[in-house]
């Protein structure tokens, strides 16, 4: 009976701790996928480090963008592509038509300014 009850634990068991990486990515994932309309988000303009934050870095070529400057850097921030320099001052904005396909998450600080 001992060992009946050992077989029948371990698929429970490896069913159980099979869930933990989901709830770990979802943990990790800082975009909450509740986009806002950001209208002060224009060229010229600086963007809030807490957004730029929360932005995945996205490939500018599988996005057909314009390649960005050295020290500046694409991200995907509520469904809105944001070109950047190091200091956050906004360079271009692109509405996105995929916004739910988002690239792998990358570092979330400034691009790192030239010395």
């Amino acid at each position: 009976m001992h060992k009946v009850t050992r077989i029948l634990m371990l698929p429970v068991l490896a069913i159980a701790l099979s869930g933990i990486p989901a709830i770990a990515q979802d943990q990790d994932h800082h975009d909450n996928h509740t986009y806002a309309a950001h209208n002060d988000w224009k060229k010229g303009g600086t963007i809030h480090q807490e957004d730029w934050n929360r932005g995945d870095k996205v490939d500018y070529k599988q996005y057909h963008l314009a390649k960005p400057a050295e020290g500046h850097e694409w991200r995907m921030i509520d469904g809105q592509y944001v070109l950047c320099d190091a200091n956050g001052r906004i360079i271009a904005v692109r509405r996105s038509l995929t916004s739910d396909l988002r690239p792998r998450r990358c570092p979330t600080s400034l691009p790192n300014k030239k010395q």
